[in-house]
């Protein structure tokens, strides 16, 4: 059983910053990748950053250069630090976790940017 859990979601005026953090646990192979989508009201589910465990990282045109992925292969944890954020980030941001080659997903938490 893999369980993701996720936290640092909030409220954050425009300019500032958050940072996401994503735990996972149960039976987790060593190679795997890691990441964030999100999904805004009546948006499809996009992919916001993803980071393999040997560090190869891709980021969506939207949020290259402010927001930056990271993994601590160890504890199987990502993170999602997010910089100059806009209203346009406003979404529920869900970790994922491909897992021999079987896709997992967090609950979500929700980021919500005001102007």
């Amino acid at each position: 059983q893999v369980q993701l859990v996720e936290s640092g979601g909030g409220l954050v005026q425009t300019g500032g910053s958050l940072r996401l953090s994503c735990a996972a646990s149960g039976s987790i192979f060593s190679i795997n990748t890691m990441g964030w989508y999100r999904q805004a009201p009546g948006k499809q589910r996009d992919m916001v950053a993803t980071i393999t465990s040997v560090g190869t990282t891709n980021y969506a045109d939207s949020v290259r250069g402010r927001f930056t992925i990271s993994k601590d292969n160890a504890n199987n944890t990502v993170y999602l630090q997010m910089n100059s954020l806009k209203p346009e980030d406003t979404a529920v941001y869900c970790c994922s976790l491909l897992n021999w080659l079987k896709p997992y997903w967090g609950q979500g938490t929700q980021v919500t940017v005001s102007s």
